[in-house]
C-alpha cells in the first residue's frame, strides 16, 4: 500500500510541475513614467489552454532595478493605463481602467463585469480603487486645470447584468490630490 501511495504522489507531483512549465508570459506593453526613473510593464501569465492565470503591472526602476509588482485578480482585464502628471498641482499618478471584479460570481471576470478606475503611485507602491465595485465605468477624462477626474457610468439597479433603461446613469467627480469623491450627479 505504501508503494502505491508513493508512486501516486510522485506521478501527481511530476504532473503538476509539468503543467507549470508550459505556461506563457506575455509582456503586453511598456510605458515610461515621465519625471521618474520608472517604466511600467503590463504582464499576463497564460496557461497552455489559453487562460489567463494572473495579470499584474511591474514598476521597474531603470536606475536601481528595484521592482514593485501591482497584482490584479485572476482573469482581470487591464484596459487602459495613463500617467497623469500635473506639476503645478503636485499630482503625479497612474490611472488604470480595468475589470477586476466578478460581479455575478459565476464564470470569472469577463466583458459583462464592471470596469473600475484604479489609481497607482508612480513607483507602484500605493494602489487605490477609486470607483465602487458595482459602478460600471463607461468613460473618464482628467481636467488638468482643476486636478480632477470625471467618470461616467451606471449602476445595474435591477441586477440583470446588462445595461438597460432602468439602470441609474451617473457622473462622478474625484479630486486626484486626495483621491476622494467631490460630487455625484
Amino acid at each position: 500500500m505504501k508503494k502505491i501511495l508513493f508512486i501516486a504522489l510522485t506521478v501527481l507531483t511530476m504532473n503538476v510541475y509539468g503543467q507549470d512549465k508550459n505556461n506563457f508570459v506575455h509582456f503586453n506593453k511598456l510605458t515610461e513614467v515621465s519625471g521618474t526613473e520608472y517604466v511600467i510593464a503590463s504582464i499576463e501569465n497564460w496557461s497552455k489552454i489559453s487562460e489567463t492565470t494572473s495579470s499584474y503591472l511591474l514598476f521597474i526602476n531603470t536606475k536601481t532595478s528595484e521592482r514593485n509588482q501591482v497584482d490584479f485578480p485572476k482573469n482581470a482585464g487591464i484596459l487602459k493605463l495613463e500617467q497623469i502628471k500635473l506639476d503645478s498641482l503636485e499630482i503625479n499618478l497612474v490611472v488604470v481602467s480595468a475589470r477586476t471584479v466578478d460581479l455575478d460570481g459565476k464564470s470569472g471576470i469577463d466583458w459583462n463585469d464592471p470596469t473600475q478606475i484604479i489609481i497607482i503611485s508612480p513607483n507602484g507602491k500605493e494602489k487605490t480603487q477609486l470607483t465602487e465595485d458595482k459602478f460600471f465605468v463607461r468613460t473618464w477624462t482628467v481636467n488638468r486645470l482643476t486636478g480632477t477626474i470625471v467618470v461616467t457610468g451606471h449602476y445595474d439597479t435591477n441586477d440583470n447584468k446588462k445595461f438597460d433603461k432602468n439602470d441609474k446613469n451617473e457622473i462622478h467627480i474625484y479630486d486626484l490630490k486626495t483621491l476622494k469623491m467631490i460630487s455625484k450627479m
